[in-house]
């Protein structure tokens, strides 16, 4: 949906102006919701950081924003890694949400990506990625 109801730029690029609750579900207008993160793209590490610590808060949608900035800045290279760490924080929203489709899905497309990210050898700046991959692959099927 376009036009006056949606929260745009002066680009008309979406943005999040409206209130959202911890797992990103939108909130009435002029409700209180979780502190929005940026949509500005974050130096690797900081986005690391950023989105440890909004997992570790409950707030994986919020973690997933964080890293989708950086994905889609980041070199093409990358994008991989970025787009399945993103995917593991959805698929966690989806968990928390109740949806286990959803979260069975994503945890899924998660690991195929990062597994083809491990293959090309760049740096994931000192992540374990198959930790990550093995803990995307033990959740599908466990809400």
């Amino acid at each position: 949906m376009t036009g006056p109801d949606r929260d745009r730029d002066t680009a008309g690029r979406a943005r999040q102006a409206r209130p959202r609750d911890a797992l990103g579900r939108p909130l009435p207008y002029g409700t209180d919701g979780v502190e929005p993160v940026s949509e500005e793209p974050l130096a690797p590490q900081e986005t690391l950081d950023a989105a440890r610590e909004l997992v570790a808060a409950g707030r994986p949608f919020s973690a997933h924003e964080v890293l989708e900035a950086r994905w889609k800045a980041g070199p093409t290279e990358e994008r991989d890694l970025w787009q399945g760490l993103a995917q593991v924080c959805v698929a966690m929203t989806h968990s928390a949400r109740g949806n286990q489709v959803g979260a069975d899905r994503l945890f899924d497309r998660a690991a195929e990506r990062l597994s083809t990210f491990m293959r090309t050898g760049h740096s994931a700046y000192g992540l374990d990625l198959n930790a990550v991959v093995e803990h995307a692959r033990n959740h599908i099927g466990k809400l």
